[in-house]
């Protein structure tokens, strides 16, 4: 892997994209996309992760992110996914609503034999694709509005401040379901 795909400077804030294996569109239904959440506030509390922007979409995830120093990115990275992972598949295995269940553990099942990493299943790709950011030059801007508009350009929403699971409504002073987010304009 060349060196400007990993967290190369500790003390750097990382644009940063992962995506359940297969591109499954799992995160199409709130609680999943809620037990995401509840590992990026983990993190946010326990490892010293920062996050500046994110969007949580149905199959993958954008996040701005950085340490405050507690660990490194690679680190909180590789913790987050790994605990998101266990929750997300024993959520779609005891969901009793969950109609592509046995569609969805085939295939994570499938992913999970094919990786000498896992003894049972997989849930995200092991690349995170961290590009490094400087928040006052016009990337991190870019990345920021990327983020913000995957939403509207989805068609889920006209606006992108009206996607309740992505940080743009903390940047317009709207508030988001997660407030943990650290601005940086």
């Amino acid at each position: 892997m060349s060196i400007k795909y990993k967290f190369a400077n500790p003390e750097a804030i990382y644009f940063v994209t992962f995506a359940v294996v297969g591109w499954i569109d799992v995160f199409t239904r709130n609680v999943y996309k809620d037990l995401l959440l509840d590992s990026f506030r983990y993190c946010i509390k326990e490892k010293g992760l920062s996050i500046h922007g994110y969007v949580i979409m149905s199959n993958h995830v954008h996040m701005i992110i950085s340490s405050k120093g507690k660990q490194e990115l690679s680190a909180i990275m590789r913790d987050m996914k790994k605990f998101s992972s266990v929750r997300l598949i024993r959520e779609i295995i005891e969901n009793p609503t969950e109609s592509r269940k046995q569609w969805m553990l085939h295939l994570l099942s499938d992913a999970g034999k094919a990786n000498g990493n896992n003894t049972h299943y997989q849930f995200w790709q092991q690349d995170n694709h961290p590009i490094e950011l400087h928040p006052h030059l016009n990337i991190f801007t870019q990345k920021l509005d990327y983020i913000h508009q995957n939403p509207v350009k989805a068609g889920w929403v006209t606006e992108a401040s009206a996607y309740i699971y992505s940080n743009a409504s903390n940047y317009m002073e709207k508030g988001g379901v997660l407030m943990d987010v650290e601005l940086l304009y």
